[in-house]
């Protein structure tokens, strides 16, 4: 049977059957029945896709998904699904991970991925927490956050994950929510669909540790005045009654929050090649989460790793059988002792 023969696949084709074991109410659920949903819509053989994960509540993923998978190393998951995509390019992959996973032990891992452009998709779980250690600060914790770890309140300034990521010149770059299965949904389609690394951070709650933590952004009374929806092309106008918007101060050039009535008005454009748009997106969020952008920041093409990795390999080829005693004994080589 060859694959345009093969039957099309459903959600349930993707469940493991494994006893999902994460606690009741944790946003987890929802990001794994929104990934269960979708991946059928990508015409993928469950044999091509791979799920690659680090350490912590949300890295028991792969475990449920009746795909390929990894269950790794604590930070980094980023590190195995590069040789994976770089050996394996018929595969689909994706990283797993969260805030602690991804932004402590695995920061140097996470920003190199994105910045070499490496064509796996990363799903970056955020609850502000550390779940499965049982409440410490993790590095997205607010300002005077009471945990286990920091009893009188975290001194530390935490991480912005998308500020971070275009940072690292990341080429795709997008938020959205866990209990918003339409937005998760079309936010993971818009990965799936870029070449090259794709980071999505997803606010999920955690109910044991850090309940409701994103609460202002899905309350229907508030989540209009509180959350900003980017979409590619449309003007950026937000709030129950449509009367706020982002616009370009027209003496230093800056973004800020007014009136949605005026000519400034910005009409969001992802593939801005300069990510200093995108990230000026990024720190709209004041204290609180109130006007917290959501969507695709920044959706631009440039050579994936992959490709110029493989380049080489069939250059080198190309350029006949390589001479090993002759590197060995060149130039730059060095005779210790008599």
């Amino acid at each position: 049977m060859t694959s345009h023969d093969a039957p099309a696949l459903t959600a349930a084709d993707f469940k493991s059957g494994q006893e999902v074991r994460w606690c009741p109410g944790c946003g987890d659920h929802a990001i794994l029945a929104a990934v269960q949903g979708f991946f059928p819509t990508l015409g993928i053989p469950r044999e091509n896709v791979v799920l690659v994960s680090g350490i912590g509540c949300s890295s028991r993923f792969p475990y449920y998904m009746d795909t390929y998978g990894m269950h790794s190393i604590h930070g980094r998951a980023p590190a195995i699904a590069t040789g994976v995509a770089i050996s394996r390019p018929d595969l689909s992959v994706w990283v797993v991970t969260g805030d602690g996973d991804a932004l402590s032990i695995g920061g140097n891992h996470l920003i190199h991925a994105l910045r070499r452009n490496i064509n796996i998709k990363i799903l970056l779980f955020n609850n502000g927490i550390y779940g499965l250690t049982k409440g410490q600060c993790s590095p997205t914790s607010e300002p005077g956050k009471v945990t286990k770890s920091t009893p009188h309140g975290s001194v530390d300034t935490p991480f912005n994950p998308i500020s971070l990521a275009l940072g690292a010149e990341a080429a795709f770059v997008a938020r959205t929510l866990d209990s918003d299965r339409r937005h998760l949904t079309a936010t993971l389609a818009a990965a799936a669909a870029h070449k090259g690394a794709a980071l999505v951070e997803i606010y999920q709650n955690c109910p044991i540790f850090n309940d409701a933590a994103y609460a202002p952004l899905k309350d229907p009374a508030s989540r209009d005045d509180w959350t900003i929806r980017l979409e590619h092309g449309q003007p950026i106008i937000f709030g129950a009654n449509r009367d706020q918007a982002v616009v370009r101060d027209p003496a230093t050039g800056e973004l800020r929050i007014g009136p949605a009535t005026g000519d400034d008005v910005v009409i969001h454009d992802a593939a801005t090649p300069n990510p200093a748009y995108a990230f000026a997106l990024s720190r709209l969020a004041g204290p609180g989460l109130r006007h917290t952008p959501i969507g695709v920041f920044r959706d631009v093409r440039r050579p994936t790793y992959d490709d110029l990795f493989r380049e080489q390999i069939e250059a080198s080829r190309s350029a006949g059988p390589g001479r090993l005693q002759a590197l060995l004994l060149g130039h730059d080589h060095w005779t210790v002792g008599n």
